[in-house]
C-alpha cells in the first residue's frame, strides 16, 4: 500500500492519516488545554487531553491488526469517535471560553478533526484488499 506521497506504508507513522492526528493532539496539548481555566483541570482539559491522545494512538495500535479485517475496521471506527468527541470540545471551548482560547486554532481543528474523519472512512474503504497486495 502507498500513501499520497507514494511512498511505501511499511509502519503506522507513514500513515497520512496518523501524521495529521498526531499533529492536532500535540496542537491540542500546546495551545489549547494550557489555556483554560484550572477550574477545568479535572474535567474538559483532561477529557480533551485523554481524546486528541487517543486517535493516534488508536491507529498505532490497530496497524498491527491490518490483516484483520474487522479489528482494523473497529480501530477505525473507534478513532473516528475520539475525532467526533475532538469536534464536541473543541465546540464546547468556543462556546464556553472564547476569551481563554485561540478561536481560529479551534476552528482549525474542528475543521481538521472533521477532515480526519473523512479520511478514517476513505482508509476503511481503501484498505479491504491490502494484505492481498502486501
Amino acid at each position: 500500500m502507498e500513501n499520497s506521497q507514494n511512498k511505501t506504508i511499511k509502519s503506522f507513522q507513514d500513515l497520512r492519516i496518523y501524521q495529521s492526528l498526531f499533529n492536532s493532539m500535540v496542537l491540542v496539548m500546546t495551545r489549547i488545554t494550557p489555556t483554560l481555566p484550572k477550574e477545568e483541570k479535572f474535567d474538559l482539559k483532561d477529557q480533551m487531553n485523554r481524546a486528541c491522545k487517543a486517535g493516534p494512538a488508536l491507529i498505532a495500535e490497530g496497524f498491527a491488526k491490518r490483516y484483520q479485517k474487522k479489528n482494523w475496521e473497529k480501530y477505525i471506527n473507534d478513532t473516528i469517535g475520539e475525532c467526533n468527541e475532538m469536534v464536541h470540545h473543541l465546540s464546547v471551548c468556543i462556546s464556553i471560553y472564547p476569551k481563554n482560547i485561540d478561536m481560529n486554532l479551534c476552528k482549525n481543528l474542528i475543521n481538521n478533526y472533521d477532515i480526519d474523519c473523512k479520511r478514517l472512512t476513505n482508509l476503511k474503504k481503501a484498505w479491504k484488499n491490502f494484505h492481498e497486495k502486501d
